[in-house]
């Protein structure tokens, strides 16, 4: 069987996608993290499935590769990356509130909250962002589809316009390599 025709179209459908991004929003996230970060505040990421890969990815590049051997530094806090908090969470409370009852422990003024989901509405993620925004904090969401509940709450939202699972989480992958190229070169 020959590939190339379906190997194309991906490819065909990733490019295309990707000149439908809002930059400035990307603009917009990069320079609330980087306050963040000098004003030594705390970025909470989170994700389900692929998702959580991406988080998990965001907080090892931005915690290493953004911070080692650096005056300023970043405090990325992935919330699924504890599996010992979010299966007791998930078995003694309740799935939805996994990510929400994390941040009831940490979250303080001035943390970010980042709250990625593909189709903007996975019921962990949207409790965590409705909590976040009750206390005042600022969400950054990453979103694809029609970007769901998530982008309607986030005050940045970085939505990847695509009906494509694998599209969106290349394109979310994308923004954590983008921003970090960019930001390596800056202090």
């Amino acid at each position: 069987m020959d590939y190339i025709e379906k190997i194309n179209a991906y490819y065909e459908k990733l490019k295309a996608t990707v000149d439908l991004i809002d930059r400035e929003s990307i603009d917009k996230a990069m320079k609330t993290l980087t306050k963040a970060r000098d004003e030594k505040h705390f970025i909470y990421i989170m994700g389900n499935g692929g998702s959580a890969s991406t988080a998990s990815h965001f907080t090892g590049d931005f915690n290493k590769g953004l911070s080692l051997n650096r005056e300023k530094r970043f405090r990325f806090v992935c919330l699924n990356d504890n599996a010992a908090s979010v299966l007791s969470l998930a078995n003694d409370v309740d799935y939805s509130q996994v990510f929400v009852e994390q941040l009831k422990n940490f979250l303080s003024d001035g943390d970010i909250v980042m709250a990625i989901s593909g189709s903007g509405n996975s019921a962990n993620v949207i409790n965590a962002v409705e909590y976040a925004k009750s206390k005042g904090n600022t969400v950054i969401g990453l979103t694809g589809y029609n970007g769901g509940k998530l982008k309607e709450l986030s005050d940045i939202s970085l939505h990847i316009p695509v009906d494509d699972m694998q599209i969106v989480e290349d394109l979310h992958m994308v923004f954590d390599h983008l921003m970090m190229s960019i930001l390596y070169h800056e202090q």
